[in-house]
């Protein structure tokens, strides 16, 4: 009788830190060195990150670009909001995102430093989180890549690819992305180099080889040493399959 695998999320966290290093180091393998250099301004990130919830970067791009053409930052929180919510419609849920882009342009151009928010580079991490998660519409994810991106704090953004990813490989055990976020602090080194460019290479696999409904697990660099190709093979189903499966291989573990 064939013993059944030992899932790397029932791993002590770490075995699991030196797990998501050899995942850095076969993913630098296969897409290449990601320097941290910031791609846009600050403002121009954390705009464009909210318009990116549950979007494709194309229509993500698009909507930026045709907010920016009602003016600048002052003008789109004069303009109505239903002004704003058709400027962005290529992101979905434009008449959500619209009040809270506006809101959120409001309590910055308020704030002290006004749209200048060099202030965050100097900020412990927890704080900078803290004041930027208070913002309408920013979630930990958005605030997390802001401050990695464009101002190299040790955080790292968990978006639904880097989730996706860890949670096949089993680099942490089931649960959603927010709590995802603090699982995966606690397992990967504090060094902003390492986190940016595992986060856009994570993202890119998810993009190309690790995708939601039909991963391509014949290509993949990480197969392995990963839970679902361990538990499925070449035949790993949609994410939303292989989390009740994983679901229930972990209860029947905890019942031996």
């Amino acid at each position: 009788m064939t013993a059944e695998p030992v899932l790397n999320a029932a791993r002590p966290e770490e075995e699991r830190a030196e797990l998501l290093r050899w995942m850095k180091s076969e993913l630098h393998a296969e897409y290449g060195d990601r320097h941290l250099d910031p791609r846009r301004e600050p403002m121009h990130e954390l705009i464009s990150t909210i318009l990116s919830q549950r979007t494709t970067w194309q229509d993500e791009a698009a909507a930026y670009d045709e907010l920016c053409e009602i003016g600048d930052w002052d003008a789109i929180i004069a303009a109505p909001t239903e002004r704003v919510a058709h400027a962005i419609r290529r992101s979905n849920y434009p008449e959500s995102k619209a009040p809270r882009i506006q809101e959120t342009l409001r309590r910055i151009r308020d704030s002290p430093g006004g749209y200048n928010l060099e202030f965050l580079r100097d900020m412990p991490s927890k704080d900078a989180l803290k004041w930027l998660t208070d913002l309408p519409g920013v979630g930990v994810k958005t605030a997390s890549l802001v401050l990695l991106f464009n101002y190299a704090h040790p955080v790292f953004p968990v978006d639904t690819h880097v989730h996706r990813i860890t949670t096949r490989v089993g680099a942490i055990p089931l649960m959603g992305e927010q709590a995802a976020h603090r699982a995966l602090l606690k397992v990967l080194p504090g060094e902003p180099p390492f986190l940016y460019e595992l986060h856009l290479n994570l993202l890119r696999h998810g993009q190309q080889v690790c995708q939601w409904s039909r991963p391509k697990c014949g290509v993949c660099v990480l197969r392995e040493r990963c839970d679902a190709y361990a538990l499925f093979g070449d035949r790993v189903p949609s994410f939303s399959e292989t989390v009740k499966a994983k679901g229930k291989a972990g209860t029947k573990k905890a019942q031996e």
